[in-house]
């Protein structure tokens, strides 16, 4: 296949050109020639030295990742930003982007993947951010005790050795579920307007637990990778299904944060 026809593919599927002016991060193609073929196809959450010498040692010829390497662009391309670019370039690895458009795609995104592991229904896009969206709420099919809530989330996600921690500020039955993968806290208010009982994110900051404590709302820390390991595994589902001979691997590297 064509990488400039599987960059379009996944562009169109994605909706990148949505997040254009919103997201720091370069969304596409990061790295990669104008003309070049894809055979093998790598996946992974961080485009890091670690995944990006699997995706050479597997003799990939491009990794999907959520988390890329250019925030903003390069003002030099010489230490890390040198030692992370110059194994991509040397042996032809592509590199492609999705971050806010993986978090807010209502099918394949990560927050998503986090409702169907909830099994909540009845869901509409949340975390609102601009015209876009980077999350989902909806409704438990039947209602958690924050207990259950934990222990469901230490369960379906690939949480290492750090579990789940719950701020146990909301009520004793939650219905109604907020999700913003990663970093979320800051949508707390969006999600206490909605009036979810609980808000899942990744990873939390020092006034969250003061402010969700007054608003009398649960937040689960479910850790930043393991919220959102669930994009680009349904992102290489979907390039598996298409009517191509594409051959995928997946890379797991958690950081246990």
């Amino acid at each position: 296949m064509q990488l400039s026809a599987f960059v379009d593919r996944l562009d169109e599927t994605l909706g990148t050109a949505d997040y254009a002016d919103l997201d720091a991060s370069a969304n596409g193609l990061q790295v990669g020639p104008d003309e070049g073929t894809v055979e093998h196809v790598a996946f992974a959450v961080d485009g890091v030295e670690e995944t990006f010498e699997r995706a050479i040692a597997a003799d990939a010829d491009a990794l999907v990742v959520h988390h890329g390497i250019s925030w903003g662009g390069f003002d030099r391309v010489t230490g890390r930003t040198y030692d992370r670019l110059a194994p991509l370039i040397e042996h032809d690895l592509a590199l492609y982007v999705s971050h806010l458009p993986l978090d807010g795609h209502q099918e394949l995104g990560n927050a998503a993947g986090v409702a169907d592991a909830l099994d909540l229904e009845n869901r509409t896009p949340f975390g609102e951010l601009g015209p876009e969206f980077i999350g989902q709420r909806g409704t438990a099919s039947e209602p958690y005790t924050p207990a259950e809530l934990r222990s469901r989330l230490d369960t379906e996600l690939d949480t290492e050795d750090n579990p789940v921690r719950l701020l146990e500020f909301g009520p004793d039955e939650i219905d109604e579920i907020a999700i913003v993968t990663g970093s979320g806290t800051d949508w707390l208010d969006e999600a206490i307007e909605a009036g979810a009982d609980a808000l899942v994110t990744g990873e939390g900051k020092q006034q969250v637990y003061h402010e969700a404590r007054e608003a009398g709302i649960h937040v689960a820390l479910a850790g930043h990778y393991a919220t959102e390991t669930f994009g680009v595994r349904a992102i290489q589902e979907r390039v598996e299904g298409w009517e191509t001979e594409l051959e995928t691997t997946y890379f797991d590297v958690p950081t246990g944060l």
